[in-house]
């Protein structure tokens, strides 16, 4: 599927008075039935134009392969599809005294990419979309619930879609399910049962829509 190359103008134009660089659409089967919507790239995926990888990918990798399956079966995006970052500073040598950190998208970052989001999910129509964190779990639904009391739960709700007075919700309903993104064990090794065990009601519902469909 060719995504239309005005709406990507569009999000990169309206990104430019942030301090955001890179630009990564998506990667992975656009038939697929499985949606992953991460939060944003970090520094490796923006300079090579894919998203998760490096740490969090080799982790996504694991976690799609304990859910039976590969990139080649899922289709990879994010809400926000260049990386934000901040200035901070460092005491490493040959640094300048300051570096480029990852930082959490901010609500119009969120808006400048949301037609691009709206028409990938529109065209795609996923089975499932599975929401890798808490940013991408409240733009999909509007809801700002702890990613604790969601986690590896089923949402058959409405999309948030942008309109022309604010995010409206969709017709259709899709089947939103919520996990940790993966570079969050990272800062948190105590979520890993919490992990695998979302992971399997994620099996579970992947199984539930291939007997649909049979």
């Amino acid at each position: 599927m060719n995504w239309p190359e005005e709406l990507v103008k569009e999000a990169e134009q309206n990104m430019q008075p942030y301090d955001v660089e890179g630009f990564v659409l998506g990667a992975g089967d656009d038939q697929a039935d499985i949606m992953i919507v991460g939060e944003a790239p970090g520094e490796n995926e923006a300079v090579k134009g894919r998203p998760f990888i490096g740490r969090a990918g080799a982790e996504l990798d694991k976690h799609l392969d304990y859910a039976g399956l590969s990139r080649e079966d899922v289709y990879i995006t994010s809400v926000v599809r260049s990386r934000p970052y901040k200035w901070v500073d460092t005491n490493k040598k040959g640094s300048g005294g300051r570096r480029k950190a990852n930082r959490k998208p901010n609500q119009k970052e969120i808006d400048a990419h949301a037609r691009l989001l709206d028409y990938q999910i529109a065209e795609m129509d996923p089975a499932i979309i599975v929401a890798l964190g808490g940013v991408a779990y409240q733009r999909l639904t509007g809801k700002n619930h702890k990613m604790t009391d969601v986690i590896g739960r089923s949402f058959h709700v409405p999309v948030q879609k942008k309109g022309d007075s604010g995010y409206e919700l969709t017709e259709k309903t899709y089947t939103i399910i919520p996990l940790y993104h993966p570079a969050a064990v990272f800062y948190n090794p105590g979520i890993k049962d919490t992990i695998w065990e979302s992971l399997d009601h994620l099996k579970r519902e992947i199984e539930k829509n291939s007997h649909r469909k049979g």
